[in-house]
Parts: structure tokens; C-alpha cells; sequence
């Protein structure tokens, strides 16, 4: 931790208000194009976490009676908001993550939608009616909101993420205290700070950043009715079992090793284009990132001139015009992205091209690792088991469909998804028979729009009910059921009834 540098220090957001931490305890925000210092992150303290939940908690007592209609136009003024900022929010984003500005425009973006989902909340939380049920009784539900939830989110989305989370929460009545990514927390509270704008009042949302103490606070915290987390499969175990310990609702997506099987019937050049684009974009920081492609028959063919396509990506600072792959987050995860690759070799996969150390002129201390390919791996290498993170991709070849449908249905993880054909009863038998949540029919990035939800399955999810789109609405809302009967004026109740039965 570095407390000396003058550089500016992000701020908490508690009650309606920016905040300067109090604590001892800070990180460096680190561009990792250059290892320029942007700025400071506090980690919270006890008291900052305590202040902000009870604001939440303050807050809700008014907001949660805010009528639907007024919850849904500071979402509609806050997509605005957010479309009018959308290259100042891409250049922080390029600046404290490192990926490219296109792709930075398009994290934001896919919060956006989010967001806009959010404004038709009142078509969203509906509840039901039965009609005279039994004479003269009614019953109906109410999707009432739970109180103070929370968030935790990871650094390679920082824009995103947050933005499949508070909006909902918020739009169904609930306050929401957020914990960014301490890696890159800066467009984060730019987000923030343009809810505020948007009309979100004070202490209905707050912001706190810090490590594990902060993590487990909120797991932990009597006034915290739900958890949202995204992220790595540990931490993400380590929540979802803390939290539900406590009583909370959870819900954690977290680690994936995403396939794509591709049939030798596919379209050849629009394929090898989708498979670079999911594999390399965003220096594979992505849970939705394709790490592995199966290779079915004839497809095995293609390597040559997947390697030739893939030597053309441009790798640069993610701000520089015409950049491809961008650096990764950290030194740190460039050391294990650089020791897999090791790793790899020394297990016998075929390092077929070596993205490692690439010259990048003008950025020598950039954390860069270019477009890497292994060919003959097997589900046994580290590189198959473990998520790498970075722009590594493995291919492995199948005879057969269902070998290929076997060979994913053995990964433990069900994130993602996908199939390259030009055969309807291909993609259809692929679509019956694979066990994963989110599926990809010559589509390699499978990520639903907000109208579904988010839906990875086995060790990639833990909880019931994903984040953004219907699901979220369940998850952010109790039900409660009303049974009711009124009597007429001049009716008498002239018996006692003792069974258990309307009448």
C-alpha cells in the first residue's frame, strides 16, 4: 500500500455524499498500460461500513413507498445520463482496466441496458390475483422489496457489472450498498455519481471499497437482506456460504472455462473471426471469454489459418486507435497468465503460437501478453482445468459431435457455451444435450439481453436466480400473499367455522 503519493483519492459514497476515508489502509489504482498511479482507493473501515449500511437502511423507510412510476423515471433520466457520458466514462474505464476503447464504450453499454430494463419496472414487478377463490375471498400477491442489499463486483468489468446490480435492486424498492473492484473503482463512481445526478436520493445508494474485511462485513451484517457477487469461483464459495450462514439470499456467478465445438460445416471466415473476437477481446478477461474450441472432423483443418488471422491483432494500450488486445489488469495476473502458458508446455500441449513479451513501442512497462494457441491439449493440462484470464486459447479436436458434447459436459463449470454450424438439427441436438446454462448457436459470446437473465449453471453459479432480466426481479423482492374477504353490511356471521376450509 502506498499512503505517501499525491495522487488524487477516491471517495466513498454514504448518504447521498462524497466521503473521504478516514482509514490507514489504501491501494494504488495502477494504469496498466503504463504503471502510472491515477489515483488512491481507501479500504473502508468498520465505522465508514457500519455508516453506510445504516443510511441504506434509513433510506429505505421512504423509498420503498416511492411510488413505481417515480422509480422508474430517475432510470429514465439516468440512461440519459449515461449515453451523454459514455466517452468519458469509456476513458476512465481504458485508463484503470486497460481494455480497448470500443470495448470499454461497449462494458458501458451493456450496463445501459440494464438500466433501461430498470425504467420498465413497473411492467416487471407484477403481482397475481385470484378472484373470489372462495365465496367472497380474494387472494393476491404483493412483490414487496427485501431492505438494505448489496453488492461485490470484479475488476474486468467495472462499468457493467455494477450496472446489471443496483439499478434493479433500486427499481424494485430496495437501497443498495456497492463494493467495487479495489482494482479499478474509478468509473464505478463516476456511475455513482450520475445516479445521484439522475434524481437516486440520499443513502439509497452507497459505495465502499476495501478487500476481504469489507467482503465479509457485508456477508456478515444484520441489516444486509441479500448479497449479488460476481467474480472468482473461490471468493464467490466463500460468499455465497458466508452470507447464506447469515441468512441472507445469495447469488455469486463466478469461475468458467467456456467451449465452442465447431462443425466442419460452419462458414469457415465468419467462424475463425468469432472464435479471435471471444477469445483475444479484452485480453480474455472475461467470464464469457471462449478459452477452448473443439475442432470436429474436417474443422481441425482451420489452425493454420486460425494462427495466420490471429498474428494480425494489433496489441497496444487499450487507448491507441486500432488496438485489438489491450494489456492485462496487473503485473500480477500477467505472471500467471505467463506462467500457465509455461505450465502448458512443460505438460506437452503444443504451443503453437506464444503471445508472451510482445514489443509494444512506446509502452515498455505495460502488463501485455499477446494472442497465445495451444494445440493437442487435453482435459487433464492445467491450462484446461484452471481459468486462465488472459488470451490463452486451447484447441482440442473431436471425431464426432458427441464427443465434443461429451468432452464439455465433463468440465465442471456450465457458464457458457457454444456451436458453429450450418445444420439445424446440429445446433438443435447441441442445444437439448449440452449441460450449461447460456448456449451460443454461431453465436460465441452467449450473454442474454436484459429482457432473460443471466443464466450460467453447476460450479459456475451458486444461488437459484441470476442477475439482470426476470430472475432479478424474484431475487431483490419478497412475496407476500393476501388472502381477503370483506362482508356486506347486513351480513351476520352466524356460525363458527373450525375447519381449516373457506367457505
Amino acid at each position: 500500500m502506498n499512503t505517501t503519493t499525491q495522487v488524487p483519492t477516491v471517495k466513498l459514497l454514504i448518504d447521498g455524499k462524497l466521503v473521504e476515508s478516514k482509514t490507514s489502509q489504501w491501494r494504488d489504482i495502477v494504469n496498466p498500460a503504463t504503471q502510472e498511479v491515477l489515483a488512491r482507493v481507501p479500504f473502508a473501515t468498520p465505522d465508514e461500513m457500519n455508516a453506510a449500511v445504516a443510511s441504506a437502511k434509513e433510506a429505505f423507510k421512504t423509498w420503498r413507498k416511492t411510488p413505481i412510476g417515480a422509480r422508474a423515471r430517475i432510470f429514465l433520466k439516468y440512461q440519459q445520463l449515461i449515453r451523454e457520458n459514455m466517452q468519458e466514462l469509456a476513458a476512465i474505464l481504458t485508463a484503470e482496466q486497460g481494455k480497448t476503447l470500443p470495448d470499454a464504450e461497449g462494458d458501458v453499454f451493456r450496463g445501459l441496458e440494464v438500466v433501461e430494463h430498470a425504467s420498465a419496472i413497473g411492467n416487471l414487478q407484477l403481482g397475481e390475483l385470484a378472484n373470489n377463490v372462495a365465496n367472497g375471498v380474494d387472494t393476491y400477491t404483493l412483490n414487496q422489496p427485501l431492505g438494505v442489499c448489496a453488492g461485490i463486483t470484479p475488476f474486468n468489468f467495472p462499468a457493467m457489472i455494477p450496472l446489471w446490480m443496483f439499478p434493479m435492486a433500486i427499481a424494485t424498492g430496495n437501497t443498495f450498498v456497492l463494493k467495487p473492484s479495489e482494482q479499478d473503482p474509478m468509473v464505478t463512481m463516476r456511475l455513482a455519481e450520475l445516479a445521484m445526478e439522475a434524481g437516486v436520493p440520499a443513502g439509497v445508494l452507497n459505495v465502499v471499497h476495501g478487500g476481504a474485511d469489507v467482503v465479509n462485513m457485508i456477508c456478515d451484517h444484520p441489516d444486509i437482506k441479500a448479497v449479488s457477487f460476481v467474480g472468482s469461483t473461490k471468493v464467490g464459495t466463500h460468499v455465497y456460504n458466508r452470507a447464506t450462514q447469515n441468512g441472507k439470499r445469495a447469488q455469486c456467478m463466478m469461475g468458467a472455462k467456456n467451449h465452442a465445438i465447431i462443425m466442419p460445416d460452419a462458414n469457415k471466415e465468419q467462424t475463425l473471426n468469432n472464435l479471435l473476437g471471444a477469445a483475444f477481446g479484452a485480453a480474455g478477461q472475461r467470464c464469457m471469454a471462449l478459452s477452448v474450441v473443439i475442432l470436429v472432423g474436417e474443422a481441425q483443418k482451420w489452425v493454420p489459418e486460425l494462427i495466420e488471422k490471429t498474428k494480425t491483432l494489433k496489441v497496444n494500450a487499450g487507448a491507441e486507435a486500432g488496438t485489438d488486445v489491450g494489456p492485462v489488469v496487473s503485473c500480477a495476473a500477467l505472471d500467471r497468465i505467463s506462467s500457465l502458458i509455461a505450465t502448458g508446455e512443460q505438460e506437452g500441449a503444443t504451443l503453437a503460437l506464444d503471445g508472451r513479451n510482445p514489443q509494444v513501442a512506446g509502452y515498455a512497462n505495460g502488463n501485455f501478453v499477446g494472442p497465445t494457441i495451444f494445440t493437442n491439449v487435453s482435459p487433464e493440462m492445467s491450462i484446461y482445468r484452471e481459468e486462465i484470464f488472459g488470451p490463452v486459447l486451447c484447441i482440442i479436436n473431436a471425431a464426432t459431435m458427441d464427443e465434443a458434447i461429451d468432452i464439455i459436459n465433463a468440465n465442471p463449470n456450465g457458464n457458457g457455451t457454444a456451436i458453429f454450424t450450418r445444420s439445424g438439427a446440429s445446433a438443435r441436438r447441441f442445444q437439448e444435450d449440452i449441460d450449461v446454462g447460456q448456449v451460443g448457436i454461431n453465436v460465441p459470446i452467449p450473454v442474454p439481453v436484459p429482457l432473460f437473465s443471466f443464466s450460467g449453471s453447476r460450479a459456475s453459479k451458486l444461488g437459484d436466480l441470476g442477475p439482470y432480466g426476470k430472475q432479478v426481479v424474484q431475487f431483490y423482492t419478497q412475496t407476500k400473499t393476501v388472502t381477503q374477504r370483506w362482508f356486506d353490511e347486513d351480513e351476520t356471521g352466524s356460525t363458527v367455522n373450525t375447519t381449516i376450509t373457506l367457505k
